[in-house]
């Protein structure tokens, strides 16, 4: 039987939008609802409980649109409270960290691996620990062995990439003046994998390809996501008919500013009908209390 509820995506802001995109493309039969909590960004900045309070309340607000599954398509909460929004959620949550991580260990060639992320994800070093327990997967299976065994990684943090991302300026000369500058390391460590750690990077991909040069395959979370999501509604029996497929987009901040920062990331008159919302009015207290 047919499991026509949609699929729930909430970001920080506009970044998730890229990892929306790309369950859209994956997946064109299923709804989807998204919330950017764009009135209480970053979430980098916010104390480790903050985000997870922050990111319980924004699960709250699309399970009462009788999502069938959560998608955290933010680095930082997938970070923080991913742990703690599987274990009180009644559906899925899907996070973005690991999905990419898989994707790195199976596509590199010689064991070099690049993650670019935000200062706060690089600091956290999840990246890093979760391409380095993929990486013993790996071994622990007898697969691409030799790479594995000589894994090495380089973390680069690349701020400035999410203002370029949300300005627009994906593939001009400032963001390739930008990218030489941030990348130089990267590229002399001889990578040949590179991790778009933030969901904010994969707008530049075209500039960070170039400066990488055609032999560095880039590694885009929101493909590697979109590949999990599918999988666990197939495993679940969740999947849609594909009979009535809507999109509905919410923010925490003025709902034409997002649809005008927003569209560049979705095209296809995309979004559109952007509704407002106040998040914080949820009492998540009794998920932290059994946290706790």
């Amino acid at each position: 039987m047919a499991d026509n509820r949609p699929i729930g995506i909430f970001d920080s802001g506009i970044g998730g939008l890229t990892v929306l995109r790309e369950i859209m493309a994956a997946l064109p039969g299923e709804s989807t609802v998204y919330f950017g909590d764009n009135g209480r960004a970053p979430y980098g900045n916010k104390s480790h409980r903050t985000i997870i309070q922050y990111s319980l309340q924004d699960m709250s607000f699309l399970l009462e649109h009788d999502v069938k599954m959560i998608v955290i398509a933010c680095n930082t909460a997938s970070t923080h409270a991913y742990k703690t929004l599987a274990a009180s959620s009644k559906v899925p949550v899907v996070e973005v960290v690991y999905p990419g991580a898989e994707a790195a260990v199976n596509a590199t060639r010689n064991g070099r691996i690049g993650i670019i992320a935000t200062g706060a994800t690089v600091s956290s070093g999840v990246y890093e620990t979760a391409v380095r327990q993929k990486a013993q997967d790996l071994i622990n299976a007898g697969i691409n062995r030799d790479a594995m065994d000589n894994l090495s990684i380089i973390q680069q943090a690349c701020p400035l990439f999410v203002s370029l991302a949300e300005e627009g300026w994906w593939d001009d000369e400032i963001a390739l003046l930008t990218a030489e500058r941030y990348l130089k390391p990267v590229k002399e460590f001889g990578v040949d994998t590179l991790v778009l750690a933030c969901t904010h990077y994969p707008l530049l991909a075209r500039t960070i390809g170039k400066v990488m040069g055609p032999d560095v395959k880039l590694i885009n979370s929101g493909i590697s996501v979109a590949s999990v999501v599918k999988r666990k509604l197939i495993e679940n029996n969740m999947t849609s008919d594909g009979s009535s497929v809507t999109r509905e987009f919410y923010t925490s901040d003025d709902a034409d500013m997002f649809e005008n920062v927003a569209a560049p990331f979705l095209g296809r008159g995309l979004p559109s009908g952007t509704r407002t919302v106040t998040v914080d009015r949820y009492d998540v207290s009794k998920w932290e209390e059994a946290r706790a």
